[in-house]
C-alpha cells in the first residue's frame, strides 16, 4: 500500500510504498503540494546540505 511521505529535496509531498496506489495518495494531496521529481540544482544542493 503507498502512503504519502515527505521528499528530502523541496519538501513537497510525494509517495512511498508499492506504487499501485500513487493515485490514491495524489488524491489527498492539492496539486501545488505533490513533488514532482524534477529539483533544480540547487534544490539539489542545499538537500546534500542538510
Amino acid at each position: 500500500m503507498c502512503r504519502a511521505v515527505r521528499c528530502r529535496t523541496c519538501g513537497k509531498t510525494t509517495w512511498a510504498g508499492c506504487g499501485q496506489h500513487v493515485d490514491m495518495v495524489k488524491m489527498s494531496v492539492p496539486a501545488a503540494e505533490w513533488c514532482n521529481g524534477k529539483h533544480s540544482p540547487a534544490q539539489i544542493d542545499r538537500a546534500k546540505t542538510e
